[in-house]
């Protein structure tokens, strides 16, 4: 079981599987448990390893100890933001390579802008689906393709 700890508080034993070589390391930043879990459980059947953090404050710290290959970031949190997560993680040499997801329910306008802005490398509104979160997270693992000079 995987057990995330922060200042002596246990949150929530997320998953039983360990992680292969092959599989795709996700971590889902989302201050909601049940997005977090939704999310989780959806993604870990279609063969994904997924962590989870309750905030940005939990989620910088375990992308900083531990390889992922995608962040999946809300942005309404309590202790530290998905904007400044994001910032922070894009900032770090450990961490500026990891693409970030951003999934939010921000509706307002200039919000995308503002996230992108931020460092997040794609940009999904809630409700989102798990199909469509799986694809989003799978667009941003394909290889990039060298653009012709």
């Amino acid at each position: 079981m995987i057990t995330v700890a922060w200042c002596g508080t246990k949150y929530r034993e997320r998953s039983t599987q360990v992680a292969t070589r092959a599989q795709r390391r996700i971590l889902i930043v989302d201050d909601v448990e049940d997005n977090r879990d939704m999310y989780a459980l959806y993604l870990e059947h279609a063969g994904f390893h997924v962590e989870v953090a309750p905030d940005g404050e939990v989620g910088l710290q375990m992308a900083q100890n531990k390889p992922f290959d995608v962040i999946v970031m809300d942005l309404s949190m309590p202790k530290m933001d998905g904007w400044e997560a994001t910032r922070r993680l894009k900032a770090d040499n450990r961490t500026r390579h990891i693409p970030i997801l951003i999934l939010t329910g921000h509706a307002l306008k200039g919000a995308e802008r503002e996230a992108l802005a931020a460092g997040g490398d794609r940009y999904c509104m809630k409700p989102c689906l798990p199909e469509q979160l799986e694809e989003e997270i799978r667009q941003l693992l394909r290889p990039k393709r060298p653009r012709p000079r």
